[in-house]
């Protein structure tokens, strides 16, 4: 059965506290720290991007179990924030840990689903023969604009997946997607900041795809939430995913080791991705995971995993886990941020 090779994360080292982004804009710190339950947030460094943040997250993947990257068939980066518009990401992540020049290769975009919907076509296409190992991408540096709640919660880092079939770490035993239109959140072309439909975005656009996809994937494999070990969901900020646990009948311990919002932010594309690679950094042989991802637009992609012994065959002294890379901050006040984030005006555009 095909399933996780192995599997990477990056977190830039910069952040900021909401109580610093509270500070300037008037608001009480504690209000938007118990309100959304974040703490602080990741902050790309200036010459930090999607790009940069898919390369680290690949490399360490690769490193964990010394997979040759000319084995890798197919690259997908899924991202809300790709550095060029017309010009794919896949192929700079391709160059950078030295693919074949015979690579499928091509940049997703799916709100905050993006990378998962990667992982689900690399594994039809290690299921179907056609590659042997396919690389699949959860990357972003989010936007919100000055003052909007979403400045306290967009953030940077990326994860990458490996699939393949030659003895996993952890299976994939299935994976299904529910979809809708509904507009919660939207950037236009050219826009340098999203729009959101503010409670919106939690009914009818999270909480009825999230568990709906949850619901059904249990349905689909004959478990009940105390079947799993762990159970990880996008997390847009520190409450929807706590909420959705609890609504869903999982219990804190099940769902606290993937949550990492709450420290280093919505990372989008990333999101689940980088709790489920925090949970894997801890899991033992055995283990099974609930791992639910939401996009908006909207939809989610759910999947049901078991890890297996080979999990003891990662190296795990040649890459950084979730946890080490969260422990290493370096505080950012806003005027640095807005500086990183390019928020500030130059120039000849100063009127």
């Amino acid at each position: 059965m095909s399933g996780i090779m192995s599997y990477g994360s990056y977190i830039p080292t910069f952040r900021i506290k909401s109580e610093e982004i509270a500070r300037v804009w008037g608001e009480d710190p504690e209000n938007i720290k118990n309100g959304i339950g974040i703490q602080s947030k990741s902050v790309p460094a200036p010459d930090e991007d999607v790009a940069t943040i898919s390369v680290e997250a690949a490399r360490n993947a690769i490193r964990w179990r010394k997979i040759n990257p000319r084995d890798i068939g197919a690259i997908y980066v899924g991202s809300e924030s790709h550095p060029y518009a017309v010009k794919p990401t896949a192929t700079i992540v391709g160059s950078a840990i030295g693919a074949s020049f015979e690579l499928f290769a091509a940049d997703y975009e799916f709100a905050c689903k993006a990378g998962t919907a990667g992982v689900q076509n690399v594994k039809a296409m290690v299921d179907s023969g056609l590659i042997k190992y396919g690389l699949a991408i959860g990357s972003d540096t989010s936007q919100g604009a000055p003052g909007d709640a979403l400045e306290y919660s967009a953030s940077a880092g990326g994860t990458a997946i490996i699939v393949g079939n030659d003895h996993p770490v952890a299976e994939i035993n299935d994976t299904l997607s529910v979809t809708s239109d509904t507009p919660d959140f939207w950037r236009r072309e050219g826009q340098p900041y999203p729009t959101h439909g503010e409670r919106f975005t939690g009914e009818p656009a999270y909480f009825k795809h999230v568990i709906g996809a949850s619901s059904r994937m249990m349905e689909r494999m004959k478990t009940k939430p105390e079947d799993y070990d762990y159970a990880v969901f996008h997390q847009p900020n520190g409450k929807f995913p706590t909420r959705a646990a609890k609504m869903l009948g999982f219990k804190e311990s099940q769902y606290k080791e993937g949550l990492v919002t709450p420290y280093i932010g919505n990372t989008y594309s990333a999101s689940m991705m980088t709790g489920l690679s925090a949970i894997l950094d801890v899991a033992k042989s055995g283990d099974r995971i609930l791992a639910v991802s939401f996009g908006s637009g909207a939809g989610s992609d759910a999947f049901d995993i078991t890890v297996t012994d080979a999990i003891e065959e990662m190296d795990r002294s040649s890459a950084p886990t979730v946890r080490k890379m969260m422990s290493k901050v370096r505080w950012v006040d806003y005027a640095i941020y807005a500086k990183y984030k390019k928020k500030l005006v130059f120039g000849e555009n100063i009127e």
